[in-house]
């Protein structure tokens, strides 16, 4: 396996990364962040209208362009309506299911900058009171967020600044365990963005000369399904999606490996572009699976659709139980780091 000289960096940049809440649509902190590290690193990056960061490496070849891609923003919630019974309903960001996220600890960020903690719970939770504890289903009309404060009813709450549209995020339980492994909530895809982050630092302190001007577009809305499709520069020829592999009955992807897409809901990707990925791994002995994504989509993908004439690929670390408590294995991160070094260094395939 090809190695890559900083991975517990990586590591420990993602987990500082996943404790910034940054639901879609809340995302100036951790966006602040990464631009902070770009700053550190001398880099020159600029802000699109929609709150994304593009940061710019320019290449030897300034016709051309690359860019890659990773996104900050997340699942979480919103407040939906403040409840007579003191707690909260909650409409929820991204697609994920309610059951993800029963018994999470969360924060509610109110308007005015407090922040309060509370839980999501069923409502009907205590099997010492509902027979249906088990059974009731778990949707908008039964979760709901129990508020660490003296509350009984919605007058309390909103004499606490807490009211509808307030952003919910959840509470990622980082943990880094010595056998390698990080599981956390949000490493989709706030893992890529520190592998981008890396590779940046990586060929900065190599003083490498890319072969293409590269762009790297940190995007904050991929999880509401429009992060990428737009601030693609007309010179851009390649466009590469970083985001997570997704991992289940039936795929190849695990946590150890680089995971090239092949096609997702979308449809396929390039296939040019998917060949020279495999062949740089290949021949930089960088541990990769193929494979398909079937309930899926990327930035990458978004901008397809938006109608850009670009060729896209999508790779990525592989993510164990992705949009619920998530883990992956330093290897992964390796591989990944590995490939897209390589990568931003070679031939495009047109």
């Amino acid at each position: 396996m090809s190695t890559y000289p900083n991975v517990n960096g990586s590591k420990e940049l993602i987990k500082d990364i996943v404790s910034i809440p940054s639901p879609s649509g809340f995302t100036d902190n951790v966006i602040q962040f990464v631009e902070g590290q770009l700053k550190e690193l001398q880099v020159e990056t600029k802000r699109n209208n929609k709150g994304g960061l593009i940061a710019t490496l320019p290449g030897k070849n300034t016709s051309k362009h690359r860019m890659l891609t990773a996104h900050v923003d997340t699942l979480g919630a919103m407040v939906k309506e403040v409840k007579s019974n003191g707690r909260l309903r909650l409409d929820l960001i991204g697609g994920f299911k309610f059951n993800a996220i029963e018994g999470e600890y969360c924060d509610i960020h109110t308007s005015s900058g407090e922040v309060f903690t509370g839980t999501i719970l069923m409502h009907q939770t205590s099997v010492h009171v509902y027979k249906d504890a088990g059974d009731a289903k778990r949707n908008q009309e039964n979760m709901e967020v129990r508020i660490d404060a003296n509350v009984s009813n919605a007058e309390d709450i909103y004499e606490l600044g807490i009211e509808v549209g307030d952003f919910v995020s959840f509470d990622p339980r980082v943990q880094l365990t010595d056998n390698g492994f990080i599981k956390s909530r949000h490493l989709d895809d706030k893992a890529s963005v520190g592998i981008l982050l890396q590779l940046i630092k990586r060929l900065k302190d190599e003083n490498k000369q890319l072969p293409y001007t590269t762009h790297f577009l940190i995007s904050n809305n991929e999880e509401i399904g429009y992060g990428g499709n737009s601030n693609i520069p007309p010179e851009t020829i390649e466009y590469l999606a970083v985001d997570m592999g997704a991992i289940g009955d039936g795929q190849s992807t695990d946590e150890y490996t680089v995971s090239i897409c092949v096609k997702d809901a979308s449809g396929p990707y390039h296939y040019g572009l998917r060949q020279n990925l495999v062949e740089l791994a290949k021949t930089n002995d960088i541990g990769y699976k193929l494979d398909i994504y079937p309930y899926y989509g990327s930035d990458a993908s978004a901008a397809i659709r938006a109608g850009h004439d670009i060729v896209h690929g999508l790779i990525g670390p592989g993510i164990d139980s992705s949009h619920a408590y998530e883990r992956t294995h330093e290897a992964s991160l390796k591989n990944t780091e590995a490939l897209l070094y390589h990568y931003v260094l070679s031939d495009m395939v047109r």
